[in-house]
């Protein structure tokens, strides 16, 4: 394989434990947050973006909210990013 081979996206989802989750409003609708979409940029760093269900129960729509600025938050996507990298790099080929 070439060395110029273009990988256009890495993401990952990582689910929030239950003392981390929290909950936004959109639209009207409360929303328990608990999983991260954590996908790796072009120049090496993180994005994140969270999402959950509300809380009133049902789907809800597929809406996106920012991760608050919170310490143990940007542990556990850091975590998780180096996480990730292990088990690509780990990869058995396709099954």
């Amino acid at each position: 394989m070439s060395s110029d081979l273009e990988v256009s996206a890495l993401a990952i989802n990582v689910t929030v434990p239950p003392e981390l989750r929290w909950t936004d409003t959109r639209r009207g609708t409360e929303f328990l947050l608990s999983t991260l979409n954590v996908r790796l940029l072009p120049d090496g760093h993180l994005a994140v973006k969270a999402y959950g269900r509300p809380v009133e129960g049902g789907r809800g729509a597929y809406v996106s909210f920012p991760v608050p600025d919170r310490p143990e938050l940007a542990a556990l996507v850091a975590e998780a990013g180096s996480r990730a990298g292990t088990l690509w790099a780990a990869h058995r080929g396709l099954g």
